[in-house]
């Protein structure tokens, strides 16, 4: 089921791919502004992913000619999803004059993009310095603390006086 909130969407059915190869390269695409989809779909190295693209072409003729003044650059994929379709049962030739069934599966897939609100600027308050403060970096703090000799882990070995091969090391200088 469609969400109300879209702009557009369509809808490719009997694809003739397995709808497992197809979630691998939708998933790629799902959230993705309609420009930076259509990029990723252009250098994936899966064959499925020139039919998504011709598809997610359709979403935006689809929403060009529902809504006249829709900014292109603000869609994005909102809504994608596969779902499975009719297979085709053929029989392969096997040995001993059996025959093994083969499946040709198919899917639906659909796309439906929404619109981004615009971004609105960011609003300041009254004293509030123009710079505002950085928290320190988990690596910083990681840092200090092993450069002060707090936190520091000894491994079973060490605590016996043994390097890392095991042999001892106390008293050799």
């Amino acid at each position: 089921m469609l969400p109300q909130d879209l702009v557009a969407s369509a809808r490719l059915r009997y694809l003739g791919t397995s709808a497992q190869k197809t979630r691998l390269v939708v998933d790629l695409i799902r959230g993705k502004d309609v420009g930076e989809a259509a990029a990723t779909l252009r250098f994936t190295k899966k064959t499925v992913a020139r039919d998504l693209a011709r598809l997610l072409d359709s979403v935006v003729a689809n929403a060009r000619q529902k809504r006249q003044d829709v900014d292109v650059d603000r869609l994005y994929v909102s809504t994608v999803f596969v779902d499975g379709g009719p297979s085709l049962k053929r029989n392969q030739p096997a040995p001993m004059g059996r025959a093994f069934r083969i499946l040709k599966r198919m899917c639906h897939v659909t796309i439906g993009v929404g619109e981004r609100a615009a971004a609105a600027p960011p609003v300041r308050r009254d004293g509030e310095d123009e710079s505002p403060r950085r928290a320190a970096p988990a690596a910083q703090t990681a840092r200090r603390r092993r450069t002060a000799g707090v936190g520091k882990t000894v491994t079973k070995a060490a605590a016996k006086g043994r390097g890392r091969r095991g042999r001892a090391t106390r008293g050799k200088t």
